[in-house]
């Protein structure tokens, strides 16, 4: 789909990686519905947009908090309503350090952001663009849905699952109007990663790239229309190794085993809640 004929509902539209692509998008001429926690903020960001010369009537924006289910299905209704034919899933949380550092109520917060609430609003709206001539299904994922890296336990496992998701959600609706896609970028120089991922980052010789590169990558996988992308090498080339022979590559971890921050001294029943 040409960037001119979608309309595009982007969540978590204020993120690093999101302003970059809501601002690439526009200025591709597709019209943007931007997806946040915060009025306020996304009403900036949407004056923002048209000072850049995307016409007024392109953009839009609706609050959502996408760890409520009501709000996801509020959400759904003012999507269809203004009749968008892309939904882009561009929210995450993120979530570094050994597991037994990983309090409950965090754990649960980024499977529900980062997982379930693609899920979730994607079913709400697939009676909508099942009747759209042309549909599209975007979730951004990562790198680390297709390689589990020490650290990233619980993040891998909400994008692992954003991966299954979409492939087999893929292969479902393939003989429909609706594509599904996924687009999975490496670390990426954005908040989202805080002063502990930046040095295990450094220390492990680990790339970012700009997110406006990021942006850029989405912006041609809406238009080439290709079932996934990776980004970085050597990235790309462990998705690939690793999906074929992945126990291969469990020897080439000890410096990320090590890079990472101490485990907490807690004993068993005393973990963080």
């Amino acid at each position: 789909m040409r960037a001119a004929q979608a309309r595009i509902v982007l969540t978590g539209a204020g993120g690093g990686i999101g302003r970059a692509t809501a601002s690439t998008l526009a200025c591709a001429g597709a019209s943007l519905l931007l997806v946040g926690r915060s009025p306020e903020r996304l009403a900036d960001q949407a004056r923002e947009l048209v000072a850049a010369g995307a016409p007024t009537a392109h953009i839009g924006w609706h609050a959502c908090d996408l760890t409520c289910a009501a709000s996801i299905d509020r959400l759904a209704i003012e999507a269809a309503t203004w009749g968008c034919n892309v939904v882009l899933h561009g929210a995450g949380l993120p979530a570094f350090g050994r597991l037994q550092s990983q309090s409950a109520a965090d754990m649960q917060a980024v499977l529900q952001t980062n997982l379930l609430a693609p899920m979730l609003l994607t079913r709400a709206l697939l009676g909508h663009l099942l009747q759209q001539p042309a549909a599209q299904v975007i979730c951004v994922g990562s790198a680390l849905g297709r390689i589990g890296l020490p650290g990233f336990s619980v993040y891998s496992a909400s994008k692992f699952g954003l991966h299954g998701f979409a492939e087999a959600l893929r292969r479902e609706l393939a003989e429909t109007s609706v594509r599904v896609q996924y687009i999975g970028p490496r670390s990426t120089e954005t908040g989202f990663n805080n002063a502990d991922v930046a040095a295990y980052n450094q220390a492990t010789g680990t790339a970012m790239d700009p997110p406006a590169e990021v942006a850029r990558e989405i912006l041609r996988l809406l238009e080439d229309g290709s079932a996934e992308r990776f980004l970085g090498f050597p990235e790309k080339l462990a998705v690939r190794l690793n999906g074929v022979l992945p126990t291969w590559l469990d020897g080439s971890f000890h410096k990320h085993r090590h890079s990472l921050p101490p485990a907490p001294a807690l004993t068993a029943g005393a973990l963080p809640s």
